[in-house]
């Protein structure tokens, strides 16, 4: 736990600061408008070309990330396309998305990569010409993007597990693992659960690998049971459906993890079904509806994180680009630039840095 606590310090970005960077980095230079793959025409002339391609235009999270590259596209005079794929996931749709852009002979993309099998058209794409930057979930390959902008997101995770760790007080924590996939491996999936259980205080096997920790244990406040892990698709019917399949395997839970916060809504439902209201759900996203989640007791604390941001940056790193030559760099000891993260809560715990529901109110998006 030594190495991630001693790594905190510099990797943790807040808003202000990352606000103070994207202000910097914006340049009003007039409007253009956006496309989408698959209608036909453009609006305007635009001296640069983008492409935005999304896991989904369904959750939240990834509408607010369009809108915040909606907003600098028009402020840089970019002329921005938007894809994305049918439901989290699909690569098959991203990939199309890729080569479409390629196509179009535009001068940067902007994804949030859906899964490894995307990452051979990310590196084409960089062969000929354009600048990829991921946003939100880094890539498994160095060579399929030129930089990241996203949530530390094993910051994330272990902010809400050291939180539920102090929230549970010495009891005995059963917990139920709501995770993305369970047929494919994404970056950020991984990193949120294990940052869970780091910050739990749960010695991880193989940290690139999801559920292979030991199933009863200890943590830092006590002792645990892990009950299982089930893929939702960061979905509100599959967080419900994944609740339910674990209460059936103990109806005991305690502590919910999910991995956003749509999932959250869905596992609570199967909590109310069943009866069960004292349950600690923790998540990932900050976004309006979520901190409203908190505020309300649905969610105990969840970790905030910034997509408009990440979008505004993308879109100025590609003009700037263009137009001087210069090229973004990653924060200073990591391999991303870091677009910050908060813990949301109303009840804090010792020890762990957090923000009320009326700060995450006033900052989040959705």
């Amino acid at each position: 736990m030594n190495q991630h606590t001693n790594r905190r310090s510099a990797r943790r970005l807040l808003w202000k600061g990352v606000a103070a960077v994207g202000a910097a980095a914006l340049v009003l230079t007039g409007c253009a408008g956006t496309t989408t793959d698959n209608e036909p025409g453009t609006t305007g002339e635009a001296e640069i070309g983008v492409a935005l391609i999304l896991k989904t235009t369904t959750n939240p999270f990834f509408v607010a990330m369009q809108k915040g590259a909606e907003e600098a596209a028009a402020a840089e005079g970019i002329n921005l396309t938007v894809a994305a794929g049918r439901e989290d996931g699909d690569e098959d749709t991203q990939i199309q998305a890729i080569e479409n852009a390629i196509s179009r002979g535009d001068a940067g993309i902007l994804i949030t990569p859906s899964g490894q099998a995307v990452e051979a058209a990310l590196i084409k794409a960089r062969e000929a010409g354009l600048y990829v930057i991921a946003l939100d979930t880094p890539p498994s390959s160095e060579d399929a993007v030129d930089i990241t902008f996203a949530t530390d997101n094993f910051l994330a995770g272990e902010l809400i597990g050291e939180w539920t760790a102090s929230a549970l007080n010495g009891d005995h924590a059963v917990i139920a693992m709501l995770d993305l996939f369970d047929d494919k491996v994404v970056s950020v999936d991984v990193a949120r659960d294990q940052g869970f259980l780091t910050g739990m205080g749960i010695d991880l096997a193989n940290p690139e690998v999801i559920g292979d920790e030991a199933k009863t244990g200890n943590y830092s406040g006590g002792t645990y049971t892990i009950v299982g892990n089930q893929a939702t698709q960061g979905a509100e019917d599959g967080g419900r459906t994944a609740m339910e399949f674990l209460l059936s395997r103990n109806s005991d839970i305690n502590v919910v993890y999910t991995i956003n916060e749509p999932a959250a809504y869905g596992a609570k439902a199967a909590l109310d079904a069943a009866g069960k209201t004292d349950v600690l759900i923790v998540s990932v996203d900050g976004g309006c509806a979520g901190v409203d989640g908190v505020a309300t007791g649905v969610i105990g604390a969840t970790s905030q994180q910034y997509p408009l941001k990440m979008a505004e940056l993308g879109i100025a790193a590609i003009a700037n680009l263009v137009r001087t030559g210069t090229t973004p760099e990653v924060t200073e000891g990591l391999d991303f630039f870091n677009t910050g993260v908060a813990l949301v809560t109303d009840n804090p715990a010792g020890g762990v840095e957090s923000i009320d529901t009326a700060a995450g109110s006033a900052i989040c998006w959705g």
